[in-house]
């Protein structure tokens, strides 16, 4: 059986209070009530994801061609490429192999020196939704395997707008795992447009609690998919600094808090309840991102916790 890890829901909104996620926890749905990070997350001696890291899509019901392209040009963009301006989402990914991946045990197999590079390896459609359009989480892994994960990669399950999984947007908007077997990590992500962008796609979309700020124009044009980009760095960065639940984490294995996940709410500096931080906004569009990335897109991705420092790393 594969292991899976989800997250929590604030317990009382009203005291503030946070139930603490589990392994490769989404965004958390109350992430604006979090409190401060503490300074637990540590190495559990583990493995991690390094090297060459292939990863393989499952689009489950259906996307438009421009929608796969905001995801798959994501993939792209965490590759260095030298005529991306900074921030960007490659300098992003480097922050993950600095802050964690470098100070992991490397094994024979992965090399002294090796380097953490993401390749988009292939991408697989189920337009028809062929379990249905109401998932368990016991599904989830099934659903990873079709996507052929090669060892020491990654499983993307995307799931469209208009289909249902166990726990999404009441307690989760996405999660990893590890797939049985294949020694590979999966991850799920819910496109969350019609049916909680409030919890999911913030600050996109007006929350569903708290402080009610105005949403912010997504680079994308589509909160949905803006929203998937969020949660799917969130589980990525999860995935590789902890894909077997022996990594980098914080807290009880049942009820951790991971690289992404121990900064919930913060996308750019300055960042408090209600507030997603100090970020940059494109001229044109008017679209709030902090990360440049592949074909000239712009994204929103999550902070990253330093766990030298105790402190929420930003690319703004």
């Amino acid at each position: 059986m594969a292991a899976t890890h989800t997250s929590h829901l604030l317990a009382l909104v009203l005291l503030l209070s946070l139930a603490h996620g589990s392994l490769g926890a989404g965004r958390r749905l109350m992430e604006l009530y979090t409190p401060q990070p503490s300074e637990l997350l540590t190495y559990h001696n583990g493995t991690v994801l390094r090297g060459a890291i292939p990863v393989s899509v499952l689009w489950y019901g259906r996307f438009t061609p421009a929608q796969k392209a905001v995801v798959s040009d994501f993939l792209l963009s965490l590759t260095a490429a030298s005529t991306t301006p900074t921030p960007s989402v490659s300098q992003w990914w480097g922050t993950i192999d600095q802050l964690y991946l470098s100070k992991a045990k490397v094994t024979a197999a992965q090399g002294a020196k090796t380097i953490t590079q993401v390749a988009l390896a292939r991408q697989v459609s189920d337009e028809r939704c062929s379990l249905g359009k109401s998932l368990k989480l016991s599904q989830l892994p099934a659903l990873a395997a079709r996507a052929r994960p090669s060892k020491g990669g990654i499983a993307l399950v995307l799931t469209a707008e208009d289909v249902a999984v166990e726990g999404f947007c009441m307690s989760r908007c996405g999660l990893h795992g590890s797939v049985a077997g294949a020694r590979a990590a999966y991850v799920w992500v819910g496109n969350s447009a019609s049916q909680c962008p409030g919890q999911c796609a913030w600050p996109f979309h007006k929350p569903a609690y708290g402080p009610q700020a105005p949403a912010l124009a997504p680079p994308s044009g589509d909160v949905g998919m803006d929203g998937m980009v969020m949660n799917v760095a969130s589980m990525v960065a999860g995935a590789v600094t902890n894909p077997f639940g022996d990594g980098f984490y914080q807290g009880p294995k049942g009820a951790a808090l991971e690289a992404c996940t121990a900064c919930p709410g913060v996308y750019g500096s300055g960042a408090y309840p209600g507030y997603a931080g100090n970020l940059a906004v494109d001229a044109t569009t008017g679209a709030s991102y902090n990360a440049n990335g592949a074909r000239g897109r712009k994204y929103l991705l999550p902070a990253l916790f330093d766990p030298a420092t105790s402190t929420c790393s930003t690319l703004v």
